[in-house]
């Protein structure tokens, strides 16, 4: 399945150059391993698409709420960092 989400153009350009091998988003949606994330390249401030596009295939999905290793005290403290390995 294609997933298709804006991204801004700071974002876009670091996918594209090969620095920003990940993806962080709010969990309103679903997506598995095998599907197509379309990120498609927005100007927050014209508002506007910019026609570029990447096609990148979801290698893996972790959702947040699915980790009990923290309270909610430290997550509102320290929030999360997601790390992608090499």
């Amino acid at each position: 399945m294609e997933i298709r989400k804006k991204t801004w153009p700071d974002l876009f350009q670091q996918v594209l150059n090969g620095e920003k091998p990940f993806d962080v988003r709010l969990a309103d949606w679903n997506c598995k391993k095998g599907d197509i994330l379309v990120l498609e390249e927005y100007n927050p401030k014209t508002k506007q698409y910019t026609g570029r596009i990447i096609k990148k295939k979801i290698k893996y999905v972790l959702k947040t709420k699915d980790l009990p290793y923290w309270t909610e005290q430290e997550i509102k403290l320290h929030g999360f960092q997601v790390i992608a390995l090499d």
